[in-house]
């Protein structure tokens, strides 16, 4: 039998997780051992017997194979959390492109050794009459720090070690010194940081509706018959998704099991973390990148030992490192939020439902506008879908009017508040409401449309809009084709053509021109850099410091303010024309959102959505909440264009300082991608130039790879990694790949 060897890496809680050692494989194990598995290695010149967890298995070896130490086992007891995140590494190493490490440092996250808290405690362990007799020696000696300390512990008999060095102003050398005489003694408890400071901890009554009562039971039973199970709840905003989840989450928590909670935004973290804390208490932790490095191990560690059952966060709660997961449940799992932005670009629902896979726990996806992909994945039997189709508490969805720009542009007004929205807010204003004011940025990357017709200037081979760049020029960003800018309007020649330029801050200015008495609150990327700011302004904002909130994306995401009755959407179009084939599916789903936050309670709510294009479908569906009818018309175009959950795509990110390199080492890759495709499967477009074709002095461009067949894609993927690993002409230019 061929020769295998095996990658171990050794040290697991070691901010270096770059170094990996190389085993024999023993024949007897060649086809049992998998990435993941915990193995006994002998290891350093004594060749003591330590643990190791397997990152890869190959048939090569990068030494000489007669220094190469043999396996000794293969560990089946108490194996940790730790060697099932390192298989689950492994597998995102293959699915997304990156090397182990990389995986690696994505799955254990926690890789500085932070100092732990101690709390300390000082204990008489004399008897009261020895205690006293000690006491009368101090004083007879003068020796009154000693008489000092041994007179309160026979007072209180245990001290905080922190109240006897500052409050009775004792040195550490007498507690020593009394501690080595027999008379105290000093423990150690380990304490651990906790990031959530909830004030309110009134018990959570639970009542559920006939819908959320039907879904938890039939999830229920089904997890009695199913080792794991994958679930989308569709339900309409307000519909009552996260009293299903912590239903379905306190069964899980009844069996010993634990539970993972995703978020899309550390901003929705202030208001689920206070829902779930009335439910579970102080078993509930939260992660995110806004906690110290001291915070996150905390977490981690409690997790780790069993002293939590919930862990809510962004992507990065996902590895949390459970004993005993039970259940994942990712939360508007829409979310663009959930795809990483850096190696490796793997995304949280996909790495999720493979979690659950690896360690039997249920995946419970849910959201008002699922992703095409969770829906169509249920349409063909990947999810069971369940739907909620009345808000809880029978509140009305909201009255929601769209208005034409083109129109108020006709009849003379060129604010940026419609004239039904500006007597609307005058209205809540003097009825004592709240509302919210969405500029729907995301994404924006500068495309140019007619104010006087509305259209919209497109790339004539890959059906997405073109990029206003520099110099006038228009750039389609996924095979490269450019053109001049125009002056007039190719449709109806009007001389209204241009890029919209609004930020949240000229709104808050024209706001407060046009109503001077309104308090306004501005939620953006400025005013929520401090490590708090998310949950200030929306406790604020709840405390009715404010009538008025105006923000980007980060407003309209699962807040629940009872109180607000309008929601005025102010640029519907800016993500409806990004050059992104996701660019329908992103703007229904954020007007839909931001619809939602309206007449949660018992007031009616009304929406405004202010649009260059009232009749695109994903705005007239957005208007009717009607999910179903936008998917057959989106699901149809996407099937047309061979576009993801119809296809599948993969996106070759390269960059380089370096511009001439960077095209020379694209043209190379493309070359090689189409000799690999003898048979002209495989669509490819580009090389193109990324939106931001440059960035911190580096260039970047991008290359997509279109195929029915994932796996041919992944096979391809593979085969670029190792063509880039052997060609010294790509040592400068960095490769990337992101699948879908």
């Amino acid at each position: 039998m061929q020769d295998c060897y095996a990658d171990v890496i050794v040290d697991i809680t070691s901010e270096k997780l770059d170094r990996v050692f190389q085993y024999r494989v023993p024949e007897k194990m060649q086809n049992m051992l998998e990435p993941g598995m915990v193995v006994e290695i002998p290891f350093g010149a004594g060749n003591r017997k330590i643990r190791g967890y397997v990152t890869a298995i190959s048939g090569h070896t990068d030494y000489d194979p007669e220094k190469i130490k043999e396996i000794a086992g293969i560990v089946t007891d108490g194996i940790g959390a730790e060697s099932r995140l390192i298989g689950l590494a492994a597998w995102i190493r293959n699915r997304y492109g990156s090397t182990m490490i990389q995986a690696l440092k994505v799955v254990l996250p926690v890789k500085r050794k932070v100092r732990g808290k101690d709390k300390k405690t000082v204990y008489l362990i004399l008897d009261k009459p020895e205690a006293q007799e000690k006491l009368k020696f101090f004083q007879k000696k003068h020796q009154t720090a000693r008489a000092r300390l041994l007179e309160a512990l026979i007072e209180e008999q245990a001290i905080p070690y922190e109240l006897v060095t500052e409050k009775l102003n004792v040195a550490a050398g007498v507690v020593k010194a009394l501690e080595q005489q027999g008379i105290v003694t000093l423990k150690s408890e380990k304490i651990y940081r906790n990031p959530v400071s909830v004030s309110d901890t009134e018990n959570y009554a639970v009542c559920l509706n006939g819908e959320q009562r039907r879904i938890t039971d039939e999830i229920i039973r089904e997890w009695e018959e199913k080792t794991n199970g994958c679930y989308l709840i569709h339900g309409v905003t307000g519909s009552g998704k996260t009293e299903v989840y912590m239903e379905l989450i306190a069964h899980a928590v009844s069996r010993g099991q634990q539970a993972i909670v995703l978020i899309p935004e550390i901003a929705l973290t202030y208001q689920t973390v206070i829902r779930f804390y009335r439910r579970f208490g102080d078993r509930v932790s939260v992660i995110n990148s806004r906690l110290s490095a001291g915070e996150r191990y905390d977490q981690f560690e409690r997790a780790r030992q069993g002293e939590l059952d919930v862990m809510i966060g962004p992507r990065s709660a996902l590895f949390t490192p459970f004993p005993n997961l039970g259940v994942i449940v990712i939360d508007e799992e829409h979310e663009p939020a959930y795809q990483s932005e850096t190696v490796p670009r793997y995304h949280a629902r996909e790495v999720a439902l493979q979690r659950g896979k690896m360690e039997n726990a249920k995946v419970v996806l849910g959201s008002a506008t699922p992703s095409l992909e969770a829906y169509y994945g249920a349409q063909n039997g990947q999810f069971r879908l369940f739907t909620l189709k009345q808000r809880a508490g029978m509140a009305a969805l909201p009255q929601v009017s769209v208005v034409d720009l083109r129109q108020e542009l006709r009849e003379g007004n060129r604010s940026i508040l419609s004239r039904e929205l500006h007597r609307k807010m005058e209205e809540c204003l003097v009825g004592g409401d709240q509302m919210m004011l969405f500029l729907n940025r995301r994404g924006y990357a500068g495309f140019v449309s007619c104010r006087a017709c509305g259209h919209v200037l497109k790339c004539p081979h890959c059906d997405v809009s073109l990029a206003l760049h520099k110099g006038g020029k228009l750039i389609c960003h996924y095979c490269g084709y450019e053109e001049p800018i125009v002056k007039k309007c190719p449709v109806c020649g009007s001389g209204f053509i241009r890029s919209f330029k609004a930020g949240t801050q000229q709104i808050e200015e024209e706001v407060k021109k046009e109503f001077p008495g309104a308090r306004i609150l501005r939620m953006d990327m400025d005013t929520t850099r401090e490590k708090a700011g998310h949950a200030a302004i929306l406790s604020a904002f709840a405390n009715h410091e404010a009538d008025i909130l105006i923000g980007t994306q980060m407003i309209v995401k699962g807040h629940d303010f009872p109180d607000v009755t309008l929601v005025g959407i102010l640029a519907a179009d800016l993500s409806l024309h990004i050059p992104d084939y996701r660019s329908a599916e992103r703007t229904f789903q954020l007007l839909t959102q931001a619809a939602g936050r309206a007449g949660r309670a018992r007031k009616p709510g009304q929406v405004v959505i202010q649009t260059y294009d009232p009749q695109h479908y994903s705005i007239r569906a957005a208007a009717a909440q009607d999910y179903t009818g936008f998917y057959e018309q989106e699901i149809a175009y996407r099937a047309m264009a061979d576009y993801p959950p119809a296809g599948n795509l993969i996106a070759i990110h390269c960059s380089c300082e370096h511009q001439q390199l960077l095209t020379i080492a694209c043209d190379y890759l493309k070359k090689f991608i189409l000799r690999l495709d003898k048979n002209n499967q495989i669509t490819v477009l580009g090389p193109a130039d990324e939106m931001i074709s440059k960035i911190q002095d580096t260039y970047r461009k991008v290359i997509y790879l279109k195929h029915e067949d994932l796996q041919v894609l992944i096979a391809v993927k593979n085969k670029i990694e190792q063509y880039v690993a052997i060609n010294e002409g790509f040592q400068t230019v960095k490769i990337q790949f992101e699948v879908n």
